[in-house]
């Protein structure tokens, strides 16, 4: 049985990112590919997807054209352009160090008297 976590404030995008960089995805996907990444910890809400991916958008971060999906429906397919995968490298490397930081200080145990 899996347990589902919290998102963290910032964290959305950066899962938006890595999930787009293993390959071009419509937002459903999107949402499939985060909750097979994180083992199903994770699930995003729609309502929370769509603004992220037009932010992105915005952004430069990523790029969108029009295909058919799995089903055949006309869908919008994200990819990343060289910006987003610049920003997803920098942010990777900025999360780890920060969980390296938080569990090397979960890890420290008391002095013993």
């Amino acid at each position: 049985m899996s347990v589902q976590a919290q998102l963290l404030p910032g964290t959305l995008d950066l899962l938006i990112l890595r999930a787009v960089s293993l390959g071009p995805l419509h937002g459903y996907g999107v949402l499939l590919r985060i909750e097979q990444i994180s083992g199903g910890a994770l699930l995003i809400e729609q309502g929370a997807l769509y603004p992220g991916l037009f932010r992105l958008l915005r952004q430069g971060l990523l790029k969108a054209d029009w295909g058919t999906s799995e089903n055949n429906r006309r869908a919008k397919f994200y990819e990343l352009t060289a910006t987003g995968q610049k920003r997803l490298r920098e942010e990777t490397a900025s999360w780890n160090r920060l969980a390296t930081a938080i569990a090397n200080a979960l890890a420290v145990q008391p002095e013993e008297s």
